[in-house]
């Protein structure tokens, strides 16, 4: 399943989104070096590249890249680092698509930052000479995939800007994607901003919820059968870490599966039992997960303890990015509240409308 860190489009899609979308490929072996630098557009290699400070220089997995000025012209091939961008003021002009099939690529918690632009909207595998054709200053590789072959036939076109080393491919936080971006775009006072504000919000859900510190919750999921936890860098595990909640003992030390979930056997679903079980898909409608015959046996579910996280909440969940988790934030502190409020007897309106509550 899908946008830390972060799951592949085909994984993402598995999980939430019944179409799914090609991951990246084809790009070394679609278009030689030689031709984009017949293309006209701005050929640069990151070695070449020179800045007057470190200030645009960036240490990442595939090497270093300098910029000769903040740049202003930016493909994002991320599958979730287009918000981060809307949120500094620099709309892309390329956007790679995940999931949802939504104008633009652009999600609704990240509409109003779009303004009159529109950008190409770059879907299934990425065509080199789309890329080229946009004339980027700039191309976003963080959260993308790419390897380094294609890394290396992008940056014919415009300077990539990849992962930190430490990072997985799919495991940025929305703090450093956006900490990088801001210097990218030379709006470090903006990046700092948006990252204060977001810290904030959270401080704030926590000094309201107190009783929340060091109660367990897990993200979960159901599909084609198979049920298990978001865990790890996973940007719906990270979510809940933010709010003060850890993951049940069961899950602390599992290995995950491509990186952020854990699947979990049908006949056992105790390592979900959490204080508080929060239950991602991407309907409104979840009759796969309220015929799972274990999930009645849990805690969680007798004492009125689920919440779902419908289509539009798990989309902004999945993203987990500086302008998605705020609105996620705002969906969801009402009704945790409610399921964690002691009585069983308390209906949690998501559960209800799902058909989820006891």
């Amino acid at each position: 399943m899908a946008h830390v860190r972060r799951p592949s489009a085909d994984e993402t899609d598995r999980l939430l989104n019944p179409s799914r979308r090609q991951l990246l490929t084809g790009i070394a072996t679609g278009l030689s070096a030689p031709a984009l630098l017949g293309t006209g557009v701005l050929s640069m290699t990151a070695s070449k590249a020179r800045a007057a400070d470190d200030s645009l220089l960036f240490k990442h997995v595939y090497g270093d890249v300098t910029l000769e000025q903040p740049a202003s012209r930016v493909v994002s091939l991320g599958f979730t680092t287009q918000d981060s961008l809307l949120a500094l003021g620099t709309p892309p002009v390329g956007i790679r698509e995940w999931f949802g099939a939504r104008p633009y690529a652009v999600w609704p918690w990240a509409e109003s930052y779009l303004g009159d632009a529109k950008p190409t909207v770059i879907s299934g595998e990425v065509s080199i000479e789309i890329v080229a054709s946009l004339q980027p200053d700039l191309i976003i590789g963080v959260g993308s995939g790419i390897s380094k072959a294609e890394y290396d036939v992008l940056s014919q076109v415009a300077p990539v800007l990849m992962q930190p080393v430490d990072n997985p491919s799919y495991g940025t936080r929305w703090d450093i994607q956006t900490e990088m971006f801001g210097r990218a775009l030379g709006k470090v006072e903006k990046a700092n901003e948006l990252i204060a504000r977001n810290r904030a919000l959270f401080a704030a859900v926590r000094e309201r919820h107190l009783d929340w510190a060091g109660k367990t919750a897990v993200c979960a999921y159901n599909f084609s059968g198979e049920t298990g936890a978001f865990i790890g860098s996973d940007t719906r595990a990270t979510f809940m870490a933010e709010l003060g909640f850890k993951p049940t003992e069961k899950l602390v030390g599992l290995k995950t599966a491509q990186g952020f979930y854990a699947p979990q056997s049908p006949e056992d679903l105790s390592a979900l039992d959490a204080d508080l079980l929060v239950w991602i898909s991407s309907f409104d409608t979840v009759p796969d997960i309220v015929a799972l015959p274990m999930r009645k046996t849990l805690k969680a579910h007798r004492q009125g303890r689920e919440v779902l996280a419908g289509a539009l909440i798990a989309g902004a969940l999945s993203f987990g990015s500086v302008l998605s988790l705020p609105f996620a934030l705002g969906e969801l502190e009402g009704d945790i509240a409610l399921a964690l409020d002691g009585d069983p007897a308390t209906t949690v309106p998501s559960s209800v409308k799902a058909g989820l509550a006891p």
